[in-house]
């Protein structure tokens, strides 16, 4: 059975006093949390706390991660950050196509699948997201726009695919406190791990993760679900008590 993947996005939150007081407190919870039973836990943070973060979470089995990725190698792009120098500070996963990136930044399906190729070549997971705005669910479009998103990703990456995380996150239940039914979001991560399925041999690699608000309140109901294989947390993240009451009912 796959271990589910809990992974917290700070977005654009913390200090080094407030990393060190949230990391502390997760640190002396997690053990009760698993409670000897195992899920896979990241955080991913802002990039300049990269260095702080990977001495904090040595040896707690915890992995890092980051939000962005440049898809350049090296070179003039002043402001950006390569895989490479993120794979130098032990950085396991990247978030990419982030709905706020794609909204704020313009990034478009093309750039977040070449994102995600740069992730893969130095050895780190992207986590793809992916997920339809208010308009757009209301529209019927729901099944159109995630598909069209993950397509981009499976041409250019191919078999590499099944290295990669995906996160479902309806944008219309981000940062809302609105959360879409655990039988609406199984729904679209049912569709998702078909297309996955059609691309790839080795579709049941990859962990579809929800990212729709998911909190302590709602996790054990959306983690039952059998295409919910863990959750991108934002807000909830921020607060030991609550990520770490997410992964215990993650831990199996």
């Amino acid at each position: 059975m796959m271990r589910k993947l809990i992974a917290g996005n700070w977005k654009m939150n913390g200090s080094l006093a407030a990393n060190q007081a949230l990391l502390s407190g997760i640190h002396d919870g997690l053990s009760a949390a698993l409670g000897g039973k195992h899920a896979d836990v990241a955080v991913c943070v802002p990039v300049i706390y990269v260095s702080q973060v990977q001495q904090l979470v040595h040896n707690m089995g915890v992995a890092l991660g980051v939000q962005d990725v440049s898809v350049h190698a090296q070179g003039a792009y002043t402001g950006e950050t390569s895989a490479a120098m993120l794979k130098d500070f032990g950085v396991r996963y990247a978030i990419v196509g982030h709905s706020e990136r794609r909204q704020y930044h313009g990034e478009t399906d093309e750039q977040v699948a070449l994102k995600a190729k740069s992730a893969l070549s130095s050895g780190i997971t992207p986590i793809v997201c992916v997920g339809e705005t208010l308009a757009e669910r209301e529209a019927g479009q729901t099944e159109h726009v995630v598909k069209r998103q993950l397509a981009a990703v499976i041409h250019t990456n191919g078999h590499c695919i099944s290295e990669i995380v995906l996160a479902y996150e309806p944008v219309w239940a981000i940062g809302t406190g609105k959360t879409a039914t655990p039988q609406e979001a199984q729904s679209v991560h049912a569709v998702l791990r078909a297309q996955l399925q059609a691309a790839s041999e080795h579709a049941q690699r990859v962990k579809i993760l929800y990212g729709g608000s998911m909190n302590a309140a709602n996790a054990s109901d959306l983690l039952a679900q059998a295409d919910i294989d863990g959750g991108l947390i934002g807000g909830a993240a921020l607060k030991p008590a609550d990520f770490l009451t997410i992964i215990a009912a993650a831990a199996r």
